[in-house]
């Protein structure tokens, strides 16, 4: 294969059939891993990827992270000057009831990825880390540049050691690594389990939806496309290693190796009751709700501090949650096919 092939591991996920898909678009070769599982509905993976393999320069490959050979072969078989990483287990409450299937994929699948990218000399790996990362911290805006030692999820657990894997494998093999910390997000193609998608047919369906922690709850909702023009620009931005990095008071985002953690958020937190009344304007009908506590697992607030990244690539997500949340419902209804 030529030299130019990008991977994007998840393709037939959320973030990562977006991100292909637009790679596709801007013309690049792409190489999509997916293991299809059944998280979530996997007719919804199995249309995602039918939109990519319409294009010529799309390959695909069904393996799971965890598959050390198969995973292996996917390097060894290929040329990737650039990989990025966005297979992984998602969901917060998920890993309340099934831990184990964190720690194969985003552990395990994860260091499979480093050594693929370490004995092939990749040029930059991007990796999808997660806001759940900083726990029960609660300054705010969340700045890379902060603490994040207190998870309050398994998930966040494991994409903090993400973080600290990537790191290690920057110093010890000068393999550039940059890490992005998304921000709840949503939008067309979405994630069944994710809030939007669940009061969309609940409210449908004429179903009541569960509003956690009374409507208090704020989030930084963050669309679609703005996450992945951040991925895009980013590409080419390889992090460099910080000369003055100073050891004696560490900088979490910043290294003496050739390592950079990014936050990718709009920036501007949503309380969730805002948030239903935009879908309930979109929808063009009222919610039956019922309030609840926060949840295990759950943070009261997200905010994204996103100065750096608009530093390194003079890009800042702008979308309205109104404006997204209308072209989630449109996408809803047309797949769908409900009026």
């Amino acid at each position: 294969m030529e030299q130019n092939f990008i991977l994007v591991t998840g393709c037939a996920g959320f973030i990562g059939f977006h991100v292909a898909k637009r790679l596709l678009a801007d013309g690049y070769p792409v190489v999509g891993v997916d293991n299809l599982n059944d998280y979530y509905d996997v007719n919804l993976k199995k249309a995602r990827l039918e939109q990519l393999q319409k294009f010529a320069e799309f390959s695909f490959i069904r393996a799971s992270l965890e598959d050390r050979k198969t995973i292996g072969e996917v390097f060894s078989s290929n040329s990737f000057p650039k990989v990025i990483h966005l297979a992984a287990q998602a969901g917060v409450r998920y890993s309340l009831e099934n831990p184990y299937a964190y720690i194969d994929s985003n552990i395990v699948g994860f260091l499979n990825i480093l050594e693929g990218c370490r004995r092939d000399g990749v040029e930059h790996l991007i990796y999808a880390s997660s806001s759940s990362v900083y726990g029960a911290n609660a300054k705010m805006p969340f700045s890379e540049h902060d603490n994040v030692d207190h998870p309050l999820s398994l998930y966040g657990a494991t994409k903090k050691a993400n973080e600290l894997m990537a790191h290690a494998y920057s110093h010890l093999y000068g393999l550039p690594t940059t890490g992005l910390r998304f921000f709840t997000v949503y939008g067309p193609w979405g994630r069944p389990d994710m809030a939007l998608f669940i009061f969309t047919k609940a409210i449908l369906e004429g179903k009541p939806i569960k509003v956690f922690n009374y409507g208090k709850m704020k989030r930084d909702f963050t669309y679609i496309d703005d996450v992945v023009e951040g991925v895009i620009r980013l590409l080419d931005k390889k992090p460099e290693p910080k000369p003055a990095w100073d050891a004696i008071n560490p900088d979490p985002a910043t290294s003496s190796a050739p390592y950079r953690i990014y936050n990718i958020g709009n920036n501007q937190p949503v309380e969730l009751s805002r948030f239903i009344a935009a879908l309930e304007s979109a929808l063009g009908r009222e919610a039956q709700k019922e309030y609840l506590p926060l949840q295990a697992g759950d943070v009261p607030e997200t905010y994204a501090a996103i100065d750096d990244l608009f530093q390194a690539v003079g890009f800042r997500p702008v979308t309205p949650i109104e404006e997204g949340i209308k072209k989630f419902v449109a996408w809803y209804k047309d797949y769908y096919g409900v009026e």
